[in-house]
């Protein structure tokens, strides 16, 4: 059995469970979390290494984060969820539904995309992962990974936003870095996985997003049968720190529209 996640949670009701993305962890969804527990019980966990919760020591694989993403869930006493993730905690929630299709009865991906690490992107990775466990310094992350992780708006206007994702980004472990760049950097292409999707799915993406650009989103939406795609305007990859009131509002609009289970 994976080992169980540190997590926040707040409110009531159907349970909503959200991945944060790389390299942060589970209080970026800080804003969403105030917005959306008033109606629903709203579960955060902290991804393998990061926040709260320790490393796994096994050789990376978002498999086993998916796993310990659901014996979470059995911790708790929580059975179906809707599961949302941005970046990182995108490619997780599409390892749960390839491992644990039960569990799963919303999905939200968030500036996400379903295909597999070009070897370009799979290099960059390893060269990432390799400098900071040398280095045993997060400098190569905040140097070549932080600029791409927001929009020039950001950039340009919100210096507490900037400042807020750095701090994140520096509390992040050498070694944890490691373990989850090249745990994605083997991760399959999902677009098989979405298409056997049968649950109502949001598809959220920033319109500045640099990482995942809106052309993944679209190529998620286009192979999704039940699927509401939300551009979010003046945004880049980290919408939800970025742009939280217009996220929490587009997951408070699916929200309120699924079906009773």
């Amino acid at each position: 059995m994976s080992d169980v996640l540190a997590y926040e949670e707040a409110g009531a009701g159907a349970p909503v469970v959200l991945l944060h993305a790389f390299p942060v962890h589970a209080q970026m969804w800080r804003a969403q979390r105030a917005a959306l527990s008033d109606r629903w019980r709203v579960i955060t966990p902290d991804l393998p290494g990061f926040g709260g919760s320790p490393r796994l020591e096994a050789e990376p694989s978002l498999d086993l984060v998916a796993d310990a993403v659901v014996a979470t869930l059995d911790e708790i006493g929580v059975d179906k969820v809707v599961l949302g993730g941005l970046s990182l905690g995108g490619y997780v929630a599409m390892a749960v539904l390839r491992r644990h299709p039960d569990r799963v009865r919303a999905l939200l991906l968030i500036d996400t995309k379903a295909s597999a690490d070009t070897d370009a992107a799979r290099e960059n990775r390893e060269r990432i992962a390799s400098t900071v466990v040398a280095e045993r310094s997060v400098r190569v992350v905040l140097t070549d990974v932080l600029p791409g992780l927001v929009g020039k708006r950001t950039k340009r206007r919100r210096g507490d936003v900037l400042r807020e994702i750095t701090d994140m980004v520096r509390a992040a472990e050498p070694e944890s870095i490691a373990w989850m760049q090249r745990a994605m950097a083997a991760r399959p292409d999902s677009f098989d996985t979405l298409r056997a999707v049968k649950v109502p799915t949001l598809v959220v993406v920033g319109d500045e997003d640099e990482v995942t650009p809106p052309a993944e989103a679209e190529a998620m939406a286009e192979v999704l049968g039940n699927v509401r795609l939300v551009p979010i305007e003046a945004s880049g990859h980290l919408s939800a720190v970025e742009v939280p009131d217009a996220v929490s509002s587009a997951i408070h609009d699916f929200l309120v529209d699924l079906p009773d289970e």
